[in-house]
């Protein structure tokens, strides 16, 4: 694995999208300090769709829920590109990241399913990538997505 993040995403095959604009009154991502708080991501696919949409346990496969799970990652990466302005290399470590699965209630598998973003981060960032993290089953989430995940970031 090259020590470059844009490099490992390019050997990845993954082309950062736009970053989504806020749908509410809320920003995006707020820096303070050398901290980069990063707003719940939505497994938006490049075109801007939605292609998981359910409940895990019942409409959503726990393996699509991951795919959905690595889709907000590569949405979060997306933001902290557009916070550290196009240079991934500011970022220091991925501190930690927030997962929410809607699930059904005899669910337990939720942190099978952020490993998909954790993967994903560890993949591009290396051993920066490695992070801390919650993986919570909830009854709900915006426009019935199976996942949402957040990110604390330390850049320089």
């Amino acid at each position: 694995m090259s020590t470059s993040p844009k490099e490992n995403l390019d050997k990845l095959g993954i082309t950062l999208p736009t970053p989504v604009a806020p749908v509410a009154n809320y920003v995006t991502f707020v820096k303070t300090g050398n901290l980069l708080s990063i707003s719940g991501q939505l497994p938006l696919d490049g075109e801007g769709k939605l292609p998981y949409v359910g409940k895990v346990g019942q409409e959503v496969a726990p393996e699509d829920a991951a795919k959905a799970a690595r889709l907000c990652a590569i949405n979060i990466i997306s933001q902290i590109n557009a916070a550290v302005g196009g240079d991934l290399n500011r970022v220091k470590r991925i501190v930690k990241l927030g997962g929410f699965v809607n699930c059904i209630d005899s669910f337990p598998g939720q942190p099978a399913i952020i490993n998909g973003a954790s993967d994903l981060m560890v993949e591009v960032f290396g051993d920066k990538g490695k992070h801390s993290r919650s993986a919570v089953g909830t009854n709900a989430l915006p426009l019935n997505v199976p996942v949402e995940i957040d990110a604390l970031v330390e850049i320089s």
